[in-house]
């Protein structure tokens, strides 16, 4: 009853029984701020973003607006906050509340103007302070001294030497050969190394025939489509629009884009750039255009009724989750509702990157060749010629179609097609282009009955010839112009970003509504990291040049960390989306720093100018993979060690390599390999292998897949058409994403499915028929199991593995041989060996 009568009292209590004059901020208004409010919104901790320790600052606001209207208390955010009012939530939060004296103190105040006081230091927004290790410079550590130097073939095994020397455990001998070949051609290229590569392989003698087999590899067009896919799961790539609609979209030359980077080896911060920013670059070209399709590979719902600008934002915020998660390692997607729980994130933050993305318009981009463009003009041309004729014999002006409309009985609308009659029932206000359209072909095609309806009841005199003359003339112009329509050309799209020539205004989003509009925020960056170089307002351009400048201690090390996982199944941070306080810390942070360091580290080459500005060239991909694969580390054998078990049973410490299940694209690639069928070719429009019947029965929207033939029945799995809302079954019983956000790392299960899918499906079960003919063919009795072994595994079998499969073939010695190695292939396609790197 008490904070009742307070409460009411604060809010009948005009300011004026307070004279404005009288009331002196320094003396009367700063004492009730600090008791009640500078706890939480003063310079150490700002909740909602609002500092209330300067008048400056008050005036500013936070994440809701201004906190107040100078001349207006009634309308003032903190007046509403400390009296309760309706939809405002009551301050403090705990406390006890605010006297009615004090409410009328800063009622008066405030009515009075709130004036700053002469001299105030304005309340700066400090860059944030941090003791988490993420968030440090990177520095170049010292190369650790070692007792086995011997060991060592690059500076990568002192840092991970040092710290087993430091536990009392012994790195793991090297691989054989035959595995070191076929681990380190799976993860450049993705590919099994063939019977020749493996035989100069293990007969070539030079001291350097490891580190030269690396070079070719990543030299291979190959090895752009193996790391090509790691990149395009960041992107969240896919060939559909996602939602329930998921209807298909052209995104397959951004897919090249990317392939054709990596094996241009383009050095990672232009890479970043082109990808955030390229439309924005002087004088920008046509692959930097395409390169901004990494952010229009999100979602796009196309559902009737929905609201636009809702979907536009969620677009928006997938654009500024992806590249939190992917550049930065941060959990930003939790400040779209609230201030991070455990990091030093603000809200307000998360709208200023989200204004990055706020002003792109999301064109689809034409890609004809010259042939293609002088080809449409001619097609084009023609038809017009065409049309020109048709129009002359075609009645159907706005005012006919009318006319025709308003005389249709009800026994008339009955005998025109159900779509038609639907749409006859809609207002003409109301009707879409498309529903106008289809009114207007009725239109026509009833012209076209009544002519064949006067010709046949007419004498036979000048006007049932007129009526046969026009029937017919408009038939043929109608036939003409669909055969001439059928040579226009093909043109491939693509989706891009452009930015708007006018800014739109960003707003936070109170409780992440985008219908609750608080403060106006302009883009830039967590105060935690680096600034921006200032500027009146940065674009995406600055924001990407931010992203890869050498004083952002995120992103290298994110980078760095990604590829490491690639080699060793996880990250030396483990949490390799999460470099914030809650994520587990490096397990060798000054290897991280050395690798991350290293890739930025410049070199005296120059490099190709980056929007006219010459620069030298660092961020080398191809140079950090040769350098992790060549390293003694990933040359490791993967066998398991029972000392291991108590000492570092996850193998954090790599005491030796890991096996790897393979990727879903890559399980299907390797079999594709072996049995002789694969289409080498890089690049082009996605494809559709065979798979199951009845995928799409339970999609909303019925589908029609048509398998390919020819080559690209037999494409590498990376170039499978990805619809999202049921993408090929080989592809999700193997752990491929779902594409519908970033994915910073694949999940690798074990599943009954995969087996049966290896054994029973009809593309696998093709490619084992293939396997058979290749060895009946390429080899001779007595050597074909060895060189089966060879195709599938990249090594000869053990005695008991040939046993095992001679007993396997002699049981099948009344079947055809091709039958009957046909088994054999199949056991071999669904070994765990054959999708496993070693």
């Amino acid at each position: 009853m008490k904070a009742f009568l307070t409460l009411c009292f604060a809010i009948l209590l005009p300011g004026s029984l307070v004279a404005a004059e009288s009331v002196d901020y320094v003396r009367d208004i700063q004492p009730i701020l600090a008791k009640h409010c500078t706890s939480c919104h003063g310079a150490k901790k700002q909740r909602s973003s609002l500092r209330l320790d300067t008048v400056r600052a008050a005036h500013i606001g936070g994440d809701s607006g201004p906190a107040l209207v100078p001349g207006k208390s009634s309308e003032s955010r903190l007046i509403q906050a400390v009296i309760g009012a309706k939809n405002v939530v009551a301050m403090p939060p705990k406390r006890p509340r605010l006297s009615a004296g004090d409410v009328a103190l800063l009622q008066a105040w405030i009515d009075g103007g709130a004036a700053i006081p002469v001299g105030e230091i304005a309340a700066q927004a400090e860059r944030r302070p941090s003791k988490h290790w993420a968030f440090q410079p990177v520095t170049r550590p010292a190369e650790p001294a070692v007792k086995n130097a011997k060991w060592c073939r690059n500076p990568i095994d002192r840092f991970i030497l040092a710290r087993l020397e430091k536990e009392g455990i012994a790195p793991a001998p090297e691989a054989d050969r035959a595995t070191l070949l076929r681990r380190v051609s799976l993860d450049l290229i993705g590919l099994p190394p063939s019977p020749k590569e493996i035989d100069d392989f293990l007969t070539d003698k030079h001291p350097d025939a490891y580190e030269r087999l690396v070079d070719r590899l990543l030299a291979s067009p190959h090895y752009g489509e193996r790391w090509g896919r790691h990149w395009l799961d960041l992107a969240r790539y896919a060939d559909s629009n996602g939602y329930s609609i998921d209807a298909p979209r052209s995104m397959w030359k951004y897919r090249d884009w990317v392939l054709d980077a990596f094996n241009k080896d383009m050095p990672f911060d232009r890479f970043v750039i082109e990808q955030l920013a390229g439309d924005l670059l002087p004088h920008a070209t046509l692959e930097q255009r395409i390169a901004t399709g990494f952010h229009r590979n999100t979602q796009i719902n196309e559902e009737g009724g929905i609201d636009l600008e809702q979907f536009r934002v969620e677009a928006i915020v997938d654009r500024t989750n992806t590249t939190g998660t992917v550049f930065l390692g941060l959990t930003v997607g939790c400040c779209q509702c609230h201030d991070h729980k455990f990091d030093p994130l603000a809200q307000r933050e998360y709208y200023q990157l989200f204004a990055f993305f706020n002003s792109c318009d999301e064109p689809k981009l034409e890609l004809p060749t010259p042939e293609q463009l002088r080809q449409r003009r001619e097609v084009g041309s023609r038809i017009a010629a065409l049309e020109k004729q048709l129009k002359t014999l075609d009645t159907a002006t706005p005012e006919r179609v009318a006319a025709w409309e308003g005389s249709l009985t009800p026994e008339a609308r009955a005998m025109l097609p159900a779509k038609v009659q639907t749409i006859l029932a809609i207002a003409p206000n109301g009707r879409s282009f498309r529903q106008e359209q289809a009114v207007i072909t009725a239109y026509r095609n009833s012209e076209q009955v009544r002519h064949v309806v006067g010709g046949l009841g007419q004498p036979f005199n000048y006007l049932a010839a007129a009526h046969v003359q026009a029937l017919t003339a408009r038939q043929n112009l109608v036939k003409q112009i669909a055969k001439v329509r059928k040579g226009m050309p093909v043109i491939p799209t693509t989706l891009v970003l452009k930015e708007r020539s006018t800014p739109r205004a960003t707003y936070i989003h109170l409780g992440g509504d985008f219908l609750r509009k608080g403060a106006t925020v302009t883009p830039d960056v967590p105060r935690v990291l680096p600034p921006l170089a200032k500027k009146e307002r940065p674009t995406r351009l600055d924001l990407a040049h931010w992203l890869v400048d050498r004083q952002n201690p995120l992103t290298p090390r994110v980078t760095m960390n990604r590829f490491w996982q690639q080699y060793f199944g996880a990250g030396l941070v483990e949490t390799e989306n999460d470099f914030g306080t809650q994520g587990t810390p490096p397990s060798h942070p000054q290897l991280l720093d050395w690798l991350a360091s290293e890739f930025m580290a410049p070199s005296p080459e120059p490099s190709p100018p980056l929007g006219g500005e010459g620069r030298v060239r660092g961020w080398s991909m191809k140079a950090l993979h040769r350098l992790i694969a060549t390293s003694a580390t990933y040359r490791q054998s993967s066998r398991h060690r029972p000392e291991l078990a108590t000492l570092d049973a996850r193998n954090r410490l790599l005491a030796r390599q890991n096996r790897l299940r393979l990727d879903a694209e890559v399980v299907r690639d390797v079999a594709l390999a072996s049995s002789g069928l694969l289409t080498r070719t890089v690049g082009g429009p996605s494809v559709y292998p065979p798979q199951p019947k009845g995928v799409y029965a339970f999609t909303q929207v019925p589908r029609n897949w048509e398998a390919s033939s020819g080559a690209d029945r037999y494409r590498r799995g990376l170039y499978t058409w990805f619809w999202r809302s049921a993408p090929h079954p080989d592809l999700t019983v193997f752990d491929a994403p779902e594409a519908l956000s970033t994915c910073t790392r694949r999940n690798r299960s074990n599943t009954p499915l995969q087996a049966l899918t290896l054994l029973n499906d009809q593309g696998f079960y093709e490619f084992a028929q293939a396997l058979a003919g290749r060895i009946l063919r390429q080899s001779k009795d007595g050597e074909r199991i060895g060189y089966a072994f060879r195709l599938c595994l990249g090594r000869q079998p053990s005695p008991r593995e040939r046993q095992t499969l001679e007993r396997l073939l002699a049981r099948q010695h009344d079947t055809e041989p091709l039958a009957a190695w046909t088994s054999i292939a199949r056991v071999l396609l669904n070994l765990d060996e054959f999708i496993t790197r070693e």
